[in-house]
């Protein structure tokens, strides 16, 4: 399917009661709290997941007004969005953006995300870097990101632009067909191979994708980006 680039409609106030944000998070105490209370500003329901954190990511979800949920340990990135996505299908959301933890998403971009879900143009819609910004984004990172678009284009199929990127909404019919079963950065690729085995219908919008300092030290490494190109190979073989 095409991209959608064109600029989506603000979201009535009953739209975006309807929506749940969910959040996987990992050790992101320096981070969260801003991130939350960002979208609480706009958004009533963010529901976050800790994933066996170690520092005071909990402490500070909660104290900002966030609902949160807790894995004893960590379990990866792909078992906190779906505990997360299941909790929020059993409040009855219309749908279910995922949105990282650590600074590098806009919630100005939820209405352009969320539309096309909302008003059931498709099933499953992809945030794109590429299609909009990638600000302050490492050369390393780059590489990486087009590799995985050229393998992941190769193996499912699918038409799209970005293969790893966090930002998407789900329709509550694809986020109960979806099943998150691989960690790390894997789940990403598991998603996009199950809206081609399930024939979902998605489009991609352009989103903002913000590399600040600190999501540049927790994820910007070499040995992360080689670490997102062996997820993908042994994503495949699983």
């Amino acid at each position: 399917m095409d991209p959608r680039t064109a600029s989506a409609p603000a979201l009535s106030e009953r739209e975006r009661r309807s929506l749940w944000i969910v959040i996987a998070a990992f050790n992101e105490g320096p981070a969260v709290r801003t991130v939350i209370t960002d979208l609480l500003a706009e958004y009533p329901n963010v529901v976050v997941v800790d994933d066996g954190s170690s520092d005071n990511t909990v402490d500070e979800a909660r104290a900002a007004g966030a609902t949160v949920l807790r894995h004893i340990v960590n379990l990866g990135q792909g078992a906190a969005l779906q505990t997360g996505i299941r909790y929020a299908l059993a409040r009855g959301a219309a749908g279910i953006v995922t949105f990282d933890a650590d600074g590098q998403h806009l919630v100005s971009d939820i209405a352009a995300i969320a539309r096309p879900v909302l008003d059931g143009d498709a099933e499953v819609s992809l945030g794109s870097r590429f299609l909009g910004r990638a600000e302050n984004i490492t050369a390393a990172k780059l590489l990486t990101l087009r590799l995985a678009v050229l393998f992941t284009r190769a193996t499912t199929g699918l038409n799209f632009t970005d293969a790893h990127n966090g930002f998407r909404c789900l329709s509550p019919v694809a986020a109960r067909k979806i099943r998150i079963r691989q960690d790390r950065m894997a789940h990403a690729s598991e998603i996009l191979d199950q809206i081609a085995l399930l024939k979902l219908k998605y489009v991609e919008v352009p989103v903002t994708i913000r590399y600040t300092e600190y999501s540049k030290q927790k994820g910007q490494r070499i040995s992360n980006s080689l670490h997102i190109l062996a997820d993908l190979f042994v994503a495949r073989i699983d």
